[in-house]
């Protein structure tokens, strides 16, 4: 050739790359020796035209690999080319992503193109890539090579020693598993394949706590999205594989592996729905005796026994006579015609939802991670058509999560156990699932009692929620209190102060609940001696100013209302003074107060929500160097009458300045 290169040359015909070196050579010249001749390429720099050289050595090398690796004859020498290929990348000068990928390209295909490999081959060959990956994220294909790997040799040193650090870099690193489903799959498998040795959970444990990390903080943010979302991950395909397999159609990873055909598929053990009501025989002795057998439903993963009363089972046998297989979901729906339900999982699912149950428990004893785990599990992770259905897995991920909530609940940092309660409107939360009634309730409501207690000292509408609970949960409430449950007996008796309860008939049984029990009792009559307090507080009369001595405290607040009546009072000046929150509670009992000055005093976000339910008529409102955040002020946002609001030398940010404006 001849002249400027007017054609390309393709890189397997490039049979050698040198720098031009000798007397009087162009400068920053490469020489390209092909057949026929040579070609000259001349770079702007001695930097440009490094980077030529080597980008050409490396892409010709590669090329030489791809070709010697696509007809392997011997696998010694192919292993000896993998180590080969290996070094050539680790010390490649260029700094690329693909200096790494290409390789493990390369050895993926290799990988999937050989499946006749003996295990000793596969562990040298992982061993071979280990460098490889410590840095760079193992492609789809070699997930899945890796992932059988976990399944056949759970207890291979190789997983320990190799595929640890891949999967540590993973949970750390990966932004998505959306994008890449396989490191997702990959991960799970190495976690199971922990639990398939000696100390099982132990192992498991101790992993976990490496990727926390020995401090109080975890300095990696996407380790626990990534651990959540492999464990939700890895529950929902159990039902999946479940739901799949109740018309015996081929589960997503049947499929991935190639099982299409009915014929390929592993024989399914028997869902039995057994319905053994002495009524029911007594009363169907004359059905025939195909009707008398159970009815077999077909489950990869699961055996249920479901007794029903007789109600339930006159359903059941109607369905059977109309010659028609009773749908899974209505039989096991949760209703007073069920009386008892047990649930017996194969020892392959129980491993798998008991490893991935476990691992979330795990998550919630770290105290920084609780925060991030409640607002993860917020929105429930399974639809709401799946639970309301009450499908075999789920009941049993619900109720073995019951620590993790039970954590929640005991978490006394709002952000935290305030995620108990439903994302948004018409959704069930957790709250919801764990009460008496629900799904997931079988302690008689002692989660529930917990839970309404955390939440009643911080919710944000306090009298919005005694409402939700009146309509909704009103009979567990009084059942509850009813046993004496302390909780559900102060509930209720703030139903009474509050109004909450319009029925009068509703109102006694309320307080019939509360006089059958001593601490009922008690807090009943602490209620009616309020309530005559209260009436003599707002009986009118007494002055319509009051301006308390600086360095005042809540107890002296409280003896001031309580010697008479404050009916006239409108203006109520409480500047530098020591209350707090904490006289909030005597502060809505002023039923004239327009004007409050809170300046210089340590009222805080507590007591805001509190006036924002009650003092619907206040006008002005001094929050001047009070310790109150956007949390607090935001409740004000309900409180029309306001006409004036200082909040100077507040922590008042810009958004909720705007919102209140």
């Amino acid at each position: 050739p001849t002249g400027y290169m007017e054609n390309s040359i393709s890189y397997s015909a490039i049979e050698d790359v040198q720098l031009l070196s000798w007397e009087n050579a162009p400068k920053y010249c490469l020489q390209l020796t092909i057949p026929g001749g040579t070609v000259l390429l001349q770079a702007a720099n001695s930097y440009l035209r490094d980077q030529w050289f080597h980008s050409l050595q490396w892409k010709k090398k590669i090329y030489k690999y791809k070709k010697v690796l696509s007809n392997p004859s011997r696998w010694e020498v192919v292993l000896k080319e993998i180590r080969t290929l290996v070094d050539m990348a680790l010390t490649s000068p260029l700094q690329d992503d693909s200096i790494h990928q290409a390789p493990l390209e390369i050895v993926s295909k290799l990988l999937s193109e050989n499946n006749n490999l003996t295990t000793q081959d596969q562990e040298s060959i992982i061993v071979a890539i280990a460098p490889l990956l410590e840095n760079n994220h193992p492609p789809p294909d070699l997930c899945e090579f890796f992932c059988k790997h976990c399944r056949e040799r759970p207890r291979s040193m190789v997983v320990i020693e190799v595929f640890t650090p891949v999967v540590q870099r993973i949970l750390k690193h990966n932004m998505d598993f959306g994008k890449c489903p396989r490191l997702r799959l990959f991960t799970q498998e190495y976690i199971l394949s922990l639990n398939e040795l000696n100390a099982g959970m132990e192992v498991v444990k101790k992993f976990i706590h490496s990727m926390h990390g020995p401090t109080g903080q975890c300095p990696h943010p996407r380790v626990l999205p990534n651990l959540v979302a492999v464990c939700l991950a890895a529950i929902y395909s159990c039902y999946e594989e479940f739901i799949n397999s109740r018309d015996n159609s081929p589960s997503l990873k049947e499929i991935r592996n190639g099982c299409q055909q009915q014929c390929d598929r592993k024989p399914n053990l028997p869902l039995r729905l057994l319905h053994t009501s002495p009524d029911l025989v007594s009363q169907e002795a004359t059905l025939t005796e195909s009707r008398l057998k159970p009815v077999i439903v077909t489950s990869n993963e699961i055996h249920v026994e479901v007794e029903r009363n007789n109600t339930a089972n006159q359903k059941m046998t109607a369905s059977v006579g109309n010659d028609s297989e009773p749908n899974l979901i209505d039989c096991l729906m949760v209703s007073p015609t069920c009386s008892t339900m047990s649930i017996e999982l194969s020892a392959q699912a129980d491993r798998i939802l008991g490893c991935y149950v476990e691992i979330l428990k795990m998550l919630s004893d770290y105290d920084d991670w609780r925060p991030a785990l409640a607002s993860l599990l917020q929105p429930i992770p399974f639809p709401k058509d799946n639970c309301s259905s009450l499908c075999f897995l789920l009941l049993f991920f619900f109720r073995e999560l019951k620590y993790v909530i039970q954590r929640f609940a005991e978490d006394p940092r709002q952000e935290v156990h305030s995620c108990l309660l439903s994302v948004r409107a018409g959704k069930d939360g957790w709250f919801q699932l764990y009460s008496p009634g629900g799904v997931a309730c079988d302690d008689d409501g002692e989660l529930f009692a917990s839970m309404v207690h955390i939440l009643m000292g911080s919710c944000y509408k306090t009298k919005k929620f005694l409402l939700s609970l009146a309509e909704n949960k009103l009979g567990p409430c009084m059942l509850l209190a009813l046993r004496g449950n302390q909780t559900m007996v102060e509930i209720l008796c703030l139903m009474l102060e509050y109004n909450i309860i319009d029925n009068n008939d509703t109102q006694l049984q309320i307080i019939s609940t509360l006089e059958s029990t001593d601490v009922g009792k008690r807090m009943y009559e602490q209620l009616c001696e309020r309530q005559r307090e209260l009436k003599e507080l707002q009986r009118k009369g007494g002055p319509t100013r009051l301006t308390l001595p600086s360095k005042s405290t809540d107890a002296d607040l409280a003896r001031l209302l309580s010697s008479g009546s404050f009916g006239n009072l409108e203006n109520l000046s409480l500047a530098f003074t020591n209350v707090t929150s904490a006289c909030a509670e005597h502060l809505i009992k002023l039923p004239s107060l327009k004007q409050l000055n809170l300046w210089s005093t340590q009222f805080g976000d507590a007591g805001l929500r509190l006036l924002s339910e009650h003092l619907t008529m206040l006008q002005v409102l001094n929050l001047c160097e009070t310790p109150v955040t956007d949390a607090g002020l935001l409740a004000l946002s309900s409180m029309k009458s306001l006409c004036s609001l200082n909040m100077n030398s507040t922590k008042l940010s810009a958004d909720t300045y705007e919102d209140l404006k």
